[in-house]
């Protein structure tokens, strides 16, 4: 039997009561360069690849079947070849943005504004405030619209004001100048010190990625005459207009981070409608950059990859080609990907996992001893309700009203664009389809969607080395299986954990249970604050951004151990590449880990993401009894940790 263990990759010159990480991937490590056309490189990049090119190969053999007019395989084809046509992009130039940009110029007041943002909107501009569409957090048998605050060229609100971003600051200026001048904008670098201080005022106001995290916090339903009495000075009516929705749309509507949106309503009063005018043209220039000749492609990427992550090379054109026919018609690629590359048996393997992952979180639930006997019930129930959904959606999204033509790429994006809006647009006032995906198959991820209480794992993660059918149960359930518990966790997180079996909103703890809950959480914060990641030494990582993550993984580690001593059953795990069933496991978690990234996105990503950085994420297995156990570590070894100091939740 295989082990599953990439042996290759192993570095003896390190013990894994050292490292894990970097026992388990540095020889990986020390061959493996970053390819120029990313910022970090591991696992889920290298399956990404793999998929790609998969997709690319559909999509061309799709196009080369020459298929009927106005079906779906042609509307794949010609998508593909209106990006692929780089003479017939660079021979327009700015062309296909001047009827936008005379619409921009034309803006006279606030009201033309709100109704221009709302019909630009629809071709995929942000404006200062994205409204969608999702079940209400409140009462996930309907939908609703959501208000989130937006309006931002960088990244992240403390972009604008954290020292530590002063030379992106000063590097935006530049950079938005020069897109305004690709378009003849008048006064271009003007133009973009006033975009900075209208985006500067903005950021004031939004609230950060900790606070949003809050699943309370940023639930505010509001009626049409609450939303109107939130902001004065917003015209919501042009800007429904202007996006096609019903007039009614904002009946109802969840408003994540009021104060910004008062904010918003005070700047929309106060600046100037020529600063209006100047951010407006910018964001449009920057939403259809990738999309047009090729000074506005390399300025685009030269500030957003070369610069914010340190990216040396733009993506080879097919590569971006395929993403834009994976965001327009993803199921209709998905389709074809999921009938060649998804064997049946794998869907039947992943089931029996995710019982045995199910069992091991009810015998965890039914014993942890932070957690009464009323709290224990719910969540017990919240578990038996959760819904897997595995490799591939049982209805296919219908793609018949979206329109396609071969020689207008930036139509084309406008059109899919809109299409989405509409697609979404129409749940309001609809039962709930509990049958929707919101990864496509050939996605190399998973996730957890507590509005609806479900587990997702689509078809392109579910191969090695996540998921291996003819390997040993170890490192199965090290990888793969964690990668479930890390779902299921997120139910009972500090996110997923307000929301209750089905997908409901509300205070389901006691409340000694919720406060020692918490104290486990920060005891996670605690830790995790004080670790570097070797990608970008001397940056701390954000322990509060990332504890929803860092429970997922810690409960995926624990309850994928168990599973698998439940898979073994009453027999003695072989040994297998010179390693126990116990190690195996906790190699196939640091395996699927393996990964580097240049120093700009590692600290890029501190700032953003609520993931913790891939070494540190590996070596959370130090906070197992069981991990110490497999590998008698001891005081004075890297990965040791007083019995006291390990974070247990489940």
């Amino acid at each position: 039997m295989r082990s599953g263990i990439d042996t290759a990759s192993v570095d003896e010159t390190v013990r894994p009561q050292d490292d894990l990480f970097a026992f388990a991937n540095g020889g990986w490590l020390a061959h493996t360069e970053i390819p120029d056309d990313r910022g970090r490189y591991g696992t889920f990049d290298t399956l990404r690849e793999s998929a790609e090119e998969h997709v690319r190969t559909i999509i061309e053999e799709t196009a080369a079947g020459s298929p009927a007019a106005g079906t779906v395989a042609a509307k794949v084809g010609d998508l593909y070849s209106s990006f692929m046509d780089e003479a017939a992009v660079d021979a327009l130039g700015a062309g296909p943005l001047a009827a936008d940009l005379e619409r921009v110029a034309a803006v006279a007041d606030a009201p033309g504004l709100l109704r221009l943002l709302g019909e630009l909107a629809r071709d995929g501009v942000m404006g200062p405030v994205i409204p969608y569409v999702n079940t209400d957090d409140r009462d996930p048998d309907r939908y609703v619209v959501y208000l989130e605050q937006a309006g931002l060229g960088l990244p992240d609100e403390s972009y604008y004001r954290e020292p530590q971003h002063e030379d992106k600051r000063a590097a935006y200026t530049p950079h938005v100048a020069r897109m305004l001048e690709l378009v003849a904008h008048p006064g271009a670098e003007a133009a973009a010190e006033r975009v900075l201080a209208l985006e500067t005022r903005l950021a004031a106001a939004h609230w950060d990625k900790v606070t949003n995290r809050d699943p309370v916090r940023t639930y505010t339903l509001l009626d049409r005459d609450g939303l109107e009495a939130l902001a004065p000075g917003i015209d919501w009516t042009g800007f429904l207009a202007g996006m096609g929705a019903p007039a009614t749309a904002f009946d109802a509507v969840v408003v994540r981070q009021p104060s910004f949106v008062t904010a918003l309503g005070a700047a929309l009063t106060e600046v100037g409608i020529e600063t209006w005018r100047d951010w407006l043209a910018w964001h449009v220039v920057h939403a259809h950059a990738p999309y047009l000749s090729a000074p506005f492609v390399e300025e685009n990427f030269d500030f957003y990859g070369r610069t914010l992550s340190g990216v040396p090379k733009l993506r080879d054109r097919w590569k971006r080609a395929v993403t834009l026919v994976e965001d327009a018609l993803g199921e209709a690629v998905g389709q074809l990907y999921v009938e060649r590359h998804f064997p049946p048996h794998a869907k039947d393997r992943m089931l029996e996992l995710v019982a045995n992952l199910v069992e091991a979180f009810r015998r965890s639930l039914s014993n942890v001893p932070w957690m009464g006997a009323e709290t224990r019930a719910q969540a017990i129930a919240k578990l038996e309700a959760f819904t897997p959904k595995i490799g591939y959606p049982d209805r296919w999204r219908d793609y018949s009203t979206l329109e396609v033509e071969a020689g207008d790429l930036l139509g084309n994006v406008r059109r899919a664009s809109a299409f989405e809006v509409d697609r979404n647009l129409a749940k309001l006032g609809g039962p709930v389809d509990h049958t929707e995906w919101f990864m496509t198959p050939q996605t190399v991820n998973a996730y957890y969607n507590p509005g609806m209480n479900e587990i997702v794992f689509p078809a392109a993660i579910l191969q090695p080395p996540f998921f291996d059918v003819e390997a040993d149960d170890a490192v199965n359930y090290g990888s793969i299986g964690a990668v479930i518990g890390h779902e299921i966790g997120h139910g009972f997180d500090d996110q997923g954990s307000q929301f209750d079996g089905r997908g409901e909103l509300r205070d389901w703890w006691s409340a000694s249970d919720r406060e020692r809950f918490q104290a486990l959480a920060d005891k996670l914060i605690g830790q995790f604050s004080l670790l570097e990641t070797r990608d970008a030494p001397g940056h701390k990582v954000n322990g509060a951004l990332t504890v929803g993550e860092n429970i997922g993984d810690l409960g995926g580690l624990t309850i994928g151990y168990s599973a698998y001593r439940i898979a073994l059953g009453d027999e003695a795990a072989p040994e297998l590449d010179g390693f126990t069933g116990e190690q195996r496991f906790f190699l196939g978690w640091a395996q699927i880990w393996r990964g580097k990234a240049r120093a700009t996105e590692a600290e890029r990503l501190l700032a953003l993401d609520p993931h913790s950085p891939m070494d540190l994420r590996a070596n959370a297995a130090r906070n197992l009894d069981e991990f110490h156990e497999a590998f008698g570590t001891a005081p004075g070894d890297g990965m040791w940790l007083p019995e006291d100091e390990r974070a247990r939740i489940f």
